[in-house]
């Protein structure tokens, strides 16, 4: 990779970190590095933003990140992580009940103290971002708290008037916002979106989540285990409407035996606001048929956009495209067409995944060209998705139609969870499903069920190292496993088939 990497050092206290929990900024933050110059400029402080800066640092490059609110963003403060607590939250009050449910273990659910809980999950949001500050502050990086706009292809200057200059290039990692539908913009407490919903007051009764992709699954998801009676609507045919037919499929009927109203092919035709009665809505299905849903909360998750507000890119010589994004000219290194500007995170367009650790990949592969070392194109086709939910999804590769469109000569099997052993003490269902190339590749697997979050992790490797399904079987999973079942599944293509005939 080039260039000596110091050690990064998580930190949770530091006698040089300031009261408030934050970096001193660039003229202040005891790098000794104090001038208005540096090697790279990172404007935006999420996942992507903070990689770059980091691997920067390390490869002993001069960084300043110039951040506006916390250094993490959106996954860190208000997505991936504070959500992914509540969902462990919820996994818990499901488990009580299938303990009672299922084992005769007779335990109930007296009430869930929503304070506490949400103590819970700022403590660990503000752990994590304690960590990443004394990761930023011991790699040298220098912070600056402003929002900022360009000046040029090589200037940026802050809201408070100062200027700074890159020698080698600056890095846009501004990031993404939940889109906002006309009529429906968020109040915090009746509509709220992806980035309020888990900070609204209390827990709702009653819940209308208004978009079926993974966001939107997820907060349906968590609402139904803490018993909240639930609405899902999708305008698409089917849920996470990305990913493979039968992926959506077993996901949806998890989710309404569990007992969530799944209305899919279904349109929003109106919103009434009831004040503090929450909302009335009129939704018009598949059919023609038209129906109203009440309930004290809407929760829209229809997307992100882009945010290139301020920024003035065409001070540089750039410009969005149709959708928003700033396009790479050379996806190789994730430059523009202007040269030494990069582009990471949520402001790429596809294949970019809009996901946080394709984000991270990013912010290598970009830190690593600015410093001149060897790095390799970022991989999506290897990239994992994954849906947190009751049941969890998690796939990696083509679909089995995105393989049949792109004319591979394509052999399938699917295997489900129950037909190993640890599939039947969960109990859950789920299904692994593996798209070859006949005689070739593994061009995608797809996973429905619990934990599937974690297995996902060899499939990765699978589907990225080209490997074949004899590959595979030559290995061996532990007994019993979750993970049996991939194995099985490879098993079956490679003519070794032994518990699936």
């Amino acid at each position: 990779m080039g260039g000596a990497a110091r050690t990064l050092v998580p930190m949770d206290t530091d006698s040089t970190a300031h009261t408030d929990g934050t970096n001193a900024d660039a003229d202040a933050d005891g790098t000794g590095n104090t001038g208005n110059t540096a090697d790279v400029i990172v404007v935006g402080g999420g996942t992507g933003g903070y990689s770059t800066a980091l691997r920067a640092a390390t490869l002993g490059l001069d960084v300043v990140l110039v951040e506006r609110d916390k250094v993490g963003g959106t996954c860190l403060h208000r997505g991936c992580i504070p959500s992914k607590a509540m969902l462990h939250a919820a996994e818990l009050v499901d488990g009580i009940a299938e303990a009672r449910e299922r084992w005769g273990v007779r335990a109930v659910v007296d009430r869930v103290d929503w304070p506490a809980l949400t103590a819970t999950r700022d403590d660990i949001v503000s752990r994590n971002h304690q960590g990443v500050e004394g990761h930023l502050r011991h790699a040298g990086v220098r912070v600056v708290r402003s929002g900022a706009r360009l000046t040029g292809p090589r200037s940026v200057r802050t809201q408070d008037g100062r200027e700074f200059t890159a020698a080698r290039g600056i890095v846009l990692a501004t990031g993404s916002r939940p889109r906002v539908l006309p009529g429906l913009e968020p109040d915090g407490r009746t509509v709220v979106t992806s980035d309020d919903a888990l900070f609204a007051p209390g827990l709702p009764a009653s819940v209308l989540v208004l978009g079926g992709g993974a966001i939107g699954v997820e907060y349906a998801s968590f609402h139904r285990s803490m018993g909240a009676e639930v609405t899902l609507v999708e305008a698409a045919e089917r849920l996470v409407p990305l990913e493979d037919a039968d992926v959506s499929r077993h996901l949806t009927r998890g989710l309404r035996k569990r007992g969530i109203d799944v209305r899919t092919g279904t349109r929003l035709e109106g919103v009434e606001r009831l004040g503090a009665g929450g909302v009335r809505a009129t939704v018009c299905g598949p059919r023609g048929d038209v129906r109203e849903v009440t309930a004290e909360r809407l929760l829209v998750a229809v997307g992100r956009v882009p945010v290139t507000d301020g920024l003035d890119l065409g001070a540089a010589g750039l410009a969005t495209d149709g959708r928003g994004f700033v396009a790479p000219a050379d996806w190789c290194r994730l430059e523009t067409a202007v040269p030494g500007v990069h582009v990471v995170g949520d402001l790429l367009p596809p294949p970019s995944l809009g996901l946080a650790h394709a984000s991270f990949a990013e912010g290598l592969l970009v830190a690593e060209t600015l410093a001149g070392a060897a790095s390799a194109p970022v991989d999506y086709a290897a990239v994992p998705r994954v849906t947190y939910s009751a049941p969890q999804t998690a796939a990696v590769g083509l679909t089995e139609a995105q393989a049949r469109e792109l004319s591979y000569d394509v052999v399938v099997n699917t295997m489900p969870l129950t037909a190993v052993a640890k599939g039947m003490v969960h109990g859950q269902g789920g299904t692994v499903k593996v798209v070859a190339e006949r005689g070739g590749r593994v061009l995608g697997v797809h996973l429905v069920g619990p934990h599937v979050s974690e297995m996902i992790a060899e499939s990765q490797l699978i589907v990225g190292w080209d490997a074949e399904p004899g590959d595979v079987a030559r290995h061996v999973h532990a007994h019993p496993t979750l993970s049996e079942a991939v194995g099985e599944a490879f098993l079956s293509l490679a003519g070794r088939g032994l518990h699936q005939q």
